[in-house]
């Protein structure tokens, strides 16, 4: 594992045991995410989601507390997963991270409760799977727009080609998510990850 350039995001580069009939790989260890991140990921849900060429989906984030960890990975085609430190009074704040992951080496993405996550489709078909530490619930789900400004963040997708979902496209900007007090703060995020700390971490 080797932690991104946000605190609380790590990406995952799996071994990988191949031969002539095919291959096998851990694409989930968790002791060896709870040994990294120092707690152990809460298991409450998993989700696959199937895009195709240039859809863009994200910025999502939820609530915290509980919020939601998730750890990514693609399972088939290709996507820039990309991570955004939307905690307010976080040293990192307003940054974003991109990760490839593809189907080929296979690498996942963690990313720790109160950050953003979004991805770009790369490939004519792209398939993801989460593990989520909290189920969905719609009362605490939120977004910031992926196209805002001052994100920047680089979609390797020329413009005219992006796909947003009518959801997506009237996220508001970040400036209007703090303003509106939307976002996380990252005094509660670090308290609430440190709660999470125990035995066997």
């Amino acid at each position: 594992m080797r932690p991104l350039g946000i605190e609380g995001a790590w990406e995952i580069i799996p071994q990988q045991h191949g031969d002539s009939r095919g291959l096998f790989m851990e694409w989930y260890r968790a002791d060896h995410l709870a040994d990294a991140v120092g707690h152990p990921l809460r298991l409450e849900q998993a989700n696959l989601s199937v895009s195709a060429r240039g859809v863009v989906r994200g910025v999502h984030f939820a609530d915290v507390p509980p919020s939601q960890a998730k750890y990514v990975t693609c399972v088939r085609g290709a996507v820039l997963d990309v991570v955004v430190d939307l905690r307010v009074g976080s040293p990192t704040y307003g940054r974003w991270e991109g990760v490839r992951l593809d189907d080929a080496e296979r690498r996942a993405v963690y990313l720790a409760e109160g950050l953003g996550h979004g991805f770009c489709a790369l490939s004519d078909e792209a398939t993801l799977t989460y593990l989520c530490s909290a189920g969905y619930a719609p009362g605490r789900e939120h977004g910031v727009h992926p196209l805002d400004p001052e994100l920047a963040i680089d979609w390797p997708v020329e413009a005219a080609d992006r796909v947003l979902s009518a959801k997506d496209a009237a996220a508001p900007s970040l400036a209007e998510a703090k303003a509106s007090g939307l976002l996380p703060r990252y005094e509660d995020c670090v308290a609430f990850t440190a709660s999470l700390d125990g035995p066997g971490a």
